[in-house]
């Protein structure tokens, strides 16, 4: 019995050995990347995990425990209600809206007609800018007094139609979500562009024998092969619309009278102008806890679907 005990753990650090001497080169090459993450992504998550559970308002060195005081405040906050509501009118348009643009021009590019490049290259612009600049492009697009959209309505008679669409509380989140999915629909029309020259061909061409139109093929042969595509892009998709800032924040600020509010905006309000750090964190992690349950859901769905 006393050899067999002391050969097992002879033969478990033998194995590990040969593993690590195996492996030992990808791991080496893979510690400066995870020194990095775990500085940059770990160490910020837990010590936002550590602020929610406390009262500090970022300028103080004191940071006084108050339990579950944030959580608790969380359900009580009718505008990160609101807030929420608007992330996910974002999402679900957000999400829908590109990945049908850029599946349909992916689709229509496919075989690569005339000027494919051109396209391909116009398409794809955007995901190149800074949101920021297309922040700021588009601020200026929906100018009530010069703004090219405004003057467009009013030079095809719909004066009535024309208004200061960032300043209007009914039209400021979607006219901020359609400079999004014009930012978005590039990105999304590559990802899928890729995805088709992995299509079969000679699936569609058994479909177009089999008197499928063209709709059909579409429909029960290019979209099963996409599968795995669409749910990166759309995990991506959820993701982003959960997390948006940036061009909100330069658009609107979150507003007018809070119409534009996301979750993101709301904790960047806490933290730096109402200096709520602690609760601010809290917010934080309601993004992440969010963003993480809805790609879980969706990609399970997704599987079970396809099983």
């Amino acid at each position: 019995m006393a050899e067999i005990s002391l050969a097992a753990p002879r033969r478990g650090v033998g194995q590990v050995g040969r593993h690590w001497a195996r492996y030992r080169a990808g791991y080496l090459f893979l510690l400066p990347a995870f020194a990095l993450y775990a500085v940059f992504m770990i160490y910020p998550f837990i010590q936002s995990i550590y602020l929610s559970f406390t009262d500090w308002n970022g300028a103080t060195a004191t940071k006084n425990f108050v339990g579950l005081d944030n959580f608790t405040r969380l359900f009580n906050d009718s505008l990160l209600w609101t807030s929420l509501r608007h992330n996910i009118i974002w999402v679900v348009i957000g999400t829908i809206a590109p990945m049908v643009i850029g599946l349909l021009l992916a689709v229509l590019l496919g075989n690569r007609p005339r000027g494919f490049t051109l396209f391909r290259t116009v398409y794809f612009m955007p995901q190149v800018l800074s949101p920021v600049v297309i922040a700021l492009v588009w601020g200026w697009i929906y100018n009530p007094v010069f703004g090219i959209l405004n003057e467009g309505l009013d030079a095809v008679g719909l004066e009535e139609v024309s208004r200061g669409w960032i300043g209007d509380p009914d039209f400021a989140l979607y006219a901020v979500l359609a400079a999004a999915i014009w930012a978005e629909t590039g990105f999304v029309f590559v990802i899928f562009l890729a995805g088709l020259q992995n299509v079969s061909r000679d699936l569609l061409e058994a479909a177009m024998i089999d008197g499928a139109n063209a709709w059909q093929r579409f429909w029960n042969v290019t979209v099963p092969q996409l599968a795995n595509v669409i749910n990166v892009v759309t995990a991506l998709l959820l993701i982003g619309g959960f997390s948006v800032f940036d061009i909100i924040f330069v658009m609107t600020g979150g507003g007018p009278a809070n119409a534009t509010e996301v979750i993101a905006t709301y904790t960047y309000k806490e933290a730096f102008t109402q200096n709520n750090v602690g609760y601010a964190a809290t917010l934080s992690l309601v993004i992440t806890a969010i963003s993480l349950v809805a790609s879980i859901v969706f990609i399970r769905l997704r599987e079970r679907g396809e099983s």
